[in-house]
């Protein structure tokens, strides 16, 4: 791209479940975005979080995990621009990249995700790690394959932290691996589900710290109600989700923890001209999870079109509920849908079948 970019018709802010659905969904209808429309991403590729446990396990290879974007974006006439967002102008139609080229635009669409947030005080004497983004993380995962460490810590005891907990047991077979709980382990599932999580973690020598809130890091030690309780080389943090510090500085309509807050049609709540779905958006009744946001994807997608058309948009509306299927990293998988839970080989069958199915059909063959 060049330094004067030219105001761009429409603006894709990232490649989530979200983004991804609708770029596939756009080549099969043959849509083309109006010329010189941009998908802004700061990696060449789409990764596809719930094979991230497998990956790291081993049982599958990165190409299996990740969905190029260049063709997705060529078949839909948009032009991919690897950099990551500094800042959103909402009220001047206008964005930033970390490189200070501003961008205007007509027609925004965010599907940027999130970020582990720090829930504790620290003086930088660990590496602190987040789940997410997932480049990121893979990336650090192959160093500590070359240097594995001692012991890591775990902070955040939700599905991502047992996944990783499991996931790196595999892959680190000798590194002592620790998961901290502010409450429950899988608080938000079913108690069933949690029982069958804690038997994995105790088979798999996995440490458990319930009730156990970070209260700060203090010269490489991590404290828990003010006690030290471990020093480890380095903490992983699966605490859940915070937005990217630019949303609460955009003029977005954004809630108490900066996700933009969006209507039924996905749509900002006080720019019609902005779309935001998946972790960064916050719409009730909608958790952040990837389930929700494959499924955001397909209304997404046809109301892009309808708004640059000037249609009528369609309205997404969240489950009740949703199967939840989380990697054991060894074929195994723990399923829960509303208070029904199991585990096994035939779950992780499923869970991969549903994987490996999904990544297919976002392929261009």
């Amino acid at each position: 791209m060049q330094k004067n970019t030219p105001n761009a018709p429409l603006v894709l802010v990232g490649a989530g479940h979200a983004h991804l659905v609708t770029l596939r969904q756009w080549a099969t209808k043959g849509f083309s975005a109006p010329a010189g429309s941009l998908l802004i991403n700061p990696d060449p590729h789409a990764w596809y979080s719930g094979m991230m446990p497998g990956l790291i396990a081993g049982r599958f290879q990165p190409e299996q995990c990740r969905i190029p974007l260049a063709s997705l974006c060529a078949a839909s006439g948009l032009e991919l621009v690897c950099a990551a967002v500094s800042s959103i102008t909402a009220d001047n139609s206008a964005l930033e990249l970390a490189d200070g080229q501003r961008i205007a635009f007509d027609t925004l669409s965010l599907n940027s995700g999130a970020k582990a947030p720090v829930l504790f005080e620290h003086d930088q004497s660990l590496a602190l790690i987040g789940a997410k983004p997932f480049p990121h993380f893979i990336r650090q995962w192959q160093q500590w394959l070359t240097t594995p460490p001692r012991q890591l810590a775990i902070v955040g005891a939700g599905a991502a932290g047992f996944e990783l907990a499991m996931a790196l047991r595999i892959s680190l077979p000798g590194t002592q691996i620790d998961l901290f709980s502010s409450g429950t382990l899988l608080a938000s599932h079913p108690p069933r589900l949690a029982r069958l999580a804690s038997n994995r973690l105790r088979k798999a020598q996995i440490t458990l710290h319930e009730h156990s809130p970070i209260d700060r890091i203090t010269s490489g030690q991590l404290y828990v109600k003010q006690q030290p309780v471990l020093q480890p080389q380095a903490v992983i943090l699966a605490t859940g989700t915070a937005a990217p510090d630019w949303q609460q500085h955009s003029g977005l309509n954004c809630d108490t923890e900066g996700f933009i807050r969006i209507d039924s049609h996905l749509r900002s709540l006080d720019h019609d001209n902005i779309f935001a779905s998946g972790d960064c958006a916050s719409l009730p009744q909608t958790p952040h999870s990837g389930v929700y946001a494959v499924r955001q994807g397909s209304v997404l997608a046809d109301n892009l079109i309808a708004h640059l058309q000037g249609s009528p948009l369609g309205s997404f509306q969240p489950q009740s509920k949703a199967l939840a299927l989380l990697s054991c990293a060894d074929g195994r998988a723990l399923l829960s849908y509303g208070p029904l839970a199991s585990e096994g080989k035939l779950a992780g069958r499923f869970k991969d079948w549903l994987d490996l199915r999904f990544m297919q059909q976002q392929r261009l063959t």
